[in-house]
């Protein structure tokens, strides 16, 4: 092979390694550009937390969740169309954290007592992790049609899963026979919705955490189980 041939090959070689390590930087480009995305966007979702602990929702406006975040007006607008939609967004963590806690239940780990317990427990202890922003959370459903729909899908996402529990109970023959096991499951998700209302609303008349766990586990036992108990 001549000096000349060796010459291009080498020339050649240096190309294709450049070629090759453009893909490399787009990619590290485009990464860094999504975590900045990503960083941001969780920026604005803590400063509406943050927010909430000390106003209502309709009191926060998006010039001050803007400042909290460090962004401007037009960089909360391109993640979120309104102040509903990013509560409607940390609704989602709030249910992460619920089906967290319904993994034992879901398993059928322990006694029936303890599976609901633990289940109710998760409820409870997810509102007192979180009480301004379920506040929030129900004034943005009562007000946009698309956070009461996002809503409704993650409240309905628990049906299926608890009435097969129901279902596989019945089958072992540690639960009783009953009512449709989807329709039980609506109605006893349906009581624990109201029941966090309640802790939420406060005044008076107002649940405490406490009494609202036990009677919700006093009443899904109940149904659930009845004379197996």
């Amino acid at each position: 092979m001549s000096r000349h041939d060796g010459d291009s090959n080498a020339v050649a070689d240096r190309k294709a390694d450049t070629m090759s390590s453009h893909p490399a930087s787009s990619d590290e480009t485009r990464t860094r550009r999504a975590n900045k995305g990503e960083e941001r966007r969780a920026a604005i979702l803590d400063a509406v937390e943050r927010l909430l602990e000390d106003r209502t929702l309709d009191e926060i406006n998006i010039s001050d969740i803007s400042r909290a975040a460090g962004v401007t007006r037009s960089g909360f607008y391109f993640y979120f169309d309104n102040k509903a939609k990013a509560v409607a967004a940390l609704s989602r963590t709030v249910y992460g954290e619920m089906q967290e806690g319904a993994r034992g239940y879901l398993a059928r780990e322990g006694s029936p007592r303890e599976m609901i317990d633990g289940l109710i427990t998760e409820v409870i202890g997810t509102w007192e992790r979180h009480p301004n922003l379920y506040r929030a959370l129900r004034d943005a459903r009562d007000s946009d049609p698309t956070v009461r729909e996002m809503w409704d899908h993650d409240r309905f996402s628990f049906v299926d899963p608890v009435a097969s529990v129901i279902d596989a109970e019945r089958t072992s023959g540690r639960a009783a026979d009953g009512p449709d096991s989807r329709a039980l499951a609506v109605v006893l998700l349906d009581m624990n919705d109201r029941a966090v209302e309640s802790l939420s609303r406060g005044g008076p008349e107002a649940l405490t955490p406490e009494t609202a766990r036990e009677a919700l586990v006093a009443v899904w036992l109940n149904s659930i189980y009845g004379s197996k108990l």
